[in-house]
């Protein structure tokens, strides 16, 4: 069999545009404000309200459903949809947009997320038990019980037509949905995916961290976050990329594992961009709370050096917003290498680690506004 040439590489995926709902505020000015202030995020929470016990509270300031999207399809929206469907806004919202690429039958959405609303999911099934029978319940109620309404409804409010997918993962929800939206674009599924994830505070999401994380004291925080990820050769005049995807690995390991294994997935990503850990301008840890925070953090130091690190602020004072953690890593490093004169064409590491076991590590290439 004769040699032939190889087809060139295909090159990679990009993100040429974010916004968000946090702790800041609303869309990404209001982000950029609070990262460049530095101004704390935490309050405390209302009680009365939450029907929780006193302590600290990351929440989006003032959010309420129904003021920020309006009355008409609301009425029965939860929290975390509604978090959800107003990042995506934002981005869509945009002066730069090009609706017509970014919406429609060729544009899909990704969403990351934990189990979706924790409260909605044990309020319809409380309902069914308490009632007369276990069919009393609100009908219109019922689709926030399930994992995917929060991506179903962006789609359903902005017109997006393409593939529509919910990833369930924790804390690495976000860089799994980054890896998934990559793929769709790869296998021509899609022209451009909105690659979002969200995250709610609720009385329910409280309790199962309270109980779940034993003496661990944890301020949870709540926000959504989204991504345009495009072919380089699609995007819009008025939306240059920001950076470009260039590898995205994953592997699963617990207790004393969690560092050198983590490390090995750092190692395979970087080996699959063609890059060497010197190379790399900043690193990004995901935060966890506890060893697992601590494990990631000190395996990046080792790797990259202390510097690497300070060079991006930490998702962790937006408190823990577990499945928006990586989402908001990545808009926390766009918004600083807009800021920076070093940071064009610089490696960046963005990595995420749950307290299930699952381990991701992402290697972007920023790019000169």
């Amino acid at each position: 069999m004769s040699g032939g040439t190889s087809a060139p590489a295909a090159a990679p995926p990009v993100i040429s545009a974010w916004s968000a709902v946090s702790p800041y505020g609303l869309g990404a000015p209001a982000l950029v404000d609070g990262l460049r202030s530095g101004r704390p995020t935490g309050a405390p929470v209302d009680t009365a309200r939450w029907r929780v016990p006193g302590g600290t509270a990351h929440l989006v300031p003032g959010f309420e459903t129904r003021q920020v999207l309006g009355k008409k399809g609301t009425r029965s929206m939860d929290r975390v949809t509604g978090l959800a469907v107003s990042a995506v806004g934002g981005l869509l919202d945009q002066p730069e947009a090009d609706r017509e690429r970014e919406t429609g039958e060729r544009a899909g959405l990704v969403l990351g997320t934990t189990t979706g609303s924790a409260e909605s999911m044990m309020d319809f099934t409380r309902t069914s038990l308490e009632g007369e029978a276990p069919f009393d319940v609100d009908p219109a109620v019922m689709p926030n019980a399930v994992m995917n309404c929060a991506a179903g409804q962006c789609s359903i409010w902005y017109g997006i037509r393409g593939p529509n997918t919910t990833l369930a993962g924790g804390r690495t929800a976000g860089l799994a949905a980054l890896h998934y939206s990559a793929r769709l674009l790869a296998s021509g599924r899609a022209g451009s995916v909105l690659c979002a994830a969200a995250e709610e505070f609720s009385r329910a999401r409280y309790w199962l961290e309270r109980h779940s994380r034993g003496d661990q004291d944890v301020a949870l925080g709540e926000g959504a976050a989204v991504l345009l990820v495009q072919r380089p050769d699609a995007v819009s005049p008025g939306r240059p990329p920001l950076a470009e995807i260039l590898s995205v690995r994953t592997r699963v390991a617990t207790g004393d594992r969690v560092r050198p294994v983590l490390e090995a997935c750092v190692a395979s990503a970087l080996e699959a961009a063609g890059a060497r850990p010197r190379d790399v301008w900043a690193a990004s840890p995901g935060d966890a709370p506890g060893r697992l925070g601590r494990d990631e953090r000190d395996a990046l130091t080792a790797l990259f050096g202390a510097e690497a690190l300070e060079r991006v602020p930490g998702v962790g004072r937006l408190g823990d917003v577990s499945a928006a953690s990586a989402t908001f890593q990545i808009a926390f490093l766009l918004a600083t290498a807009a800021l920076s004169d070093e940071a064009a064409g610089r490696l960046a590491v963005v990595t995420s680690a749950d307290r299930d076991g699952s381990l991701v590590c992402a290697v972007l290439r920023l790019v000169a506004a």
